[in-house]
């Protein structure tokens, strides 16, 4: 299969790379990547949603900053790649459709909920993150990484294994580490960019989120509500509630922690849980993810959904 893949992208002329929808560090490093080892014929599209703009955190990635958004795409492309996206419902509006048009599609992923949704289907179950599956992609067709590649892959591997301490990490996670880091990249730098980069406004609504956190059966289950007033309040880009959710799961009485924030498509859910599988809570809203970590999207409002969730997670536990 690889050597398929490597033919089609060799063989296509216009080539989009699509992150998922509010992109995290994984999916922007495989998009970097990927456009530093294709070159100018492709181009990278940021799913952002409503109000949210770029997360800068990772303006540090190769070629980011000149990626298209929906006022600036175009129908033109004869291969679109999506990177660490679970399901097409990841994909939204005119991508989407741009995606399902085309005449050759690839999804390199590492959800082991992903039933594959393109033509080619390039899906690692179970690995730490994307990154990782592209690193191995390349591995086995004795690809030489690049610095500008290697930039964009370590922050995916980082990022997505939780700094190397989520449950998906293994031997193979941190042998993936240690040959990106002999390529020469400054591992230290890109962690320092990645978790000691913050605005002070993002601490502030971390902040008070988690203080006014909610608990529920005896403190099992720990949630926070993030509606649309609060976002405009602080003027919160998407990555401001990157990591609230594993913060609430740290609190040593907690099995389930959820946060939901109010967004135009309804209610979007992030579930990290302990000893739960939290794509068994996630499933009934054809959500997905992983076995400790997932996520959907609740077409309803975000105290319905709340209700809704905590209900299965009654179920479950």
């Amino acid at each position: 299969m690889e050597e398929k893949i490597l033919d089609l992208i060799k063989d296509s002329n216009s080539i989009l790379i699509i992150t998922h929808i509010n992109p995290d560090g994984d999916t922007l490093g495989c998009a970097s990547c990927l456009k530093s080892f294709i070159g100018d014929r492709a181009d990278i599209l940021i799913q952002i949603e409503d109000n949210f703009s770029f997360p800068t955190t990772y303006n540090f990635l190769p070629y980011l900053r000149e990626a298209k958004n929906f006022s600036t795409l175009e129908d033109k492309y004869d291969l679109v790649i999506a990177v660490d996206t679970a399901s097409i419902d990841r994909i939204i509006d005119k991508p989407k459709e741009i995606f399902l048009n085309c005449k050759n599609s690839i999804v390199f992923d590492h959800h082991k909920t992903n039933k594959g949704f393109a033509a080619i289907n390039y899906i690692q179950g179970g690995e730490s993150s994307c990154a990782q599956v592209l690193f191995d992609f390349f591995s086995k067709l004795n690809i030489a990484i690049t610095k500008q590649m290697a930039v964009g892959l370590y922050t995916g591997l980082l990022t997505d294994s939780g700094c190397f301490k989520y449950e998906s990490t293994t031997f193979h996670t941190f042998e993936t580490a240690k040959q990106l880091s002999l390529i020469g990249i400054d591992i230290s730098k890109i962690a320092d960019l990645c978790y000691t980069n913050k605005p002070k406004n993002l601490i502030l609504f971390q902040s008070e989120l988690i203080a006014n956190a909610n608990f529920c059966l005896n403190d099992k289950v720990a949630y926070i509500l993030i509606t649309k007033d609060f976002i405009n309040r602080y003027n919160a880009k998407d990555n401001f509630t990157e990591g609230i959710v594993e913060t609430l799961r740290s609190i040593k009485a907690v099995e389930v922690a959820l946060v939901l924030k109010e967004s135009a498509q309804g209610t979007k859910v992030s579930i990290r849980t302990k000893e739960i599988d939290a794509t068994k809570i996630t499933s009934p809203f054809r959500g997905g993810g992983h076995k400790r970590a997932a996520g959907c999207t609740i077409k309803d409002n975000i105290n319905k959904s709340l209700e809704l969730l905590l209900n299965r997670v009654k179920e479950l536990l």
